[in-house]
């Protein structure tokens, strides 16, 4: 796949910003989950649909770029923080718990690593690569390489 798309610095944040992002993903679940808990609504629905946002994966079926447009658009907090917006608005509390369990989902993908993507397939996030790195063949002169 062609490298032109990526961004030269992904994978290559300091790990202050890798952890910078991760604790505010941690800060996202741990808000969105005592909301939840304060406005009394079933853990049941939150277990059966906290994993919704995930379908947007199906966009990869439609090619890498496409892939990433989807769940880059369901993975980001604007959708659940306008549906949140509204729900407060409209006095719709059912749309309110919706927007707290995605809000939660988010930020436990953030929490764990993974990021919005990029084009170039679902391992390449803005928080680095996801999975196994490949190995890197070790110099000739190094302790590694002398086997």
């Amino acid at each position: 796949m062609p490298t032109s798309d990526r961004p030269v610095s992904v994978g290559r944040q300091p790990s202050s910003v890798r952890i910078l992002l991760r604790l505010e993903g941690l800060a996202a679940a741990a808000i969105s989950a005592v909301f939840y808990a304060h406005i009394g609504a079933s853990w049941w629905f939150f277990a059966a649909l906290w994993l919704a946002p995930d379908l947007s994966m199906l966009g990869y079926l439609a090619g890498p770029r496409w892939g990433a447009r989807i769940y880059n658009a369901i993975h980001s907090y604007l959708p659940p923080a306008t549906l949140a917006v509204t729900a407060l608005c409209c006095k719709a509390p059912h749309r309110c718990r919706s927007a707290l369990i995605w809000i939660n989902h988010i930020g436990v993908d953030r929490l764990l690593g993974y990021g919005l993507k990029y084009a170039d397939g679902f391992k390449w996030t803005h928080l680095g690569q996801i999975g196994r790195r490949e190995a890197t063949p070790s110099p000739v002169g190094s302790p590694a390489g002398r086997a």
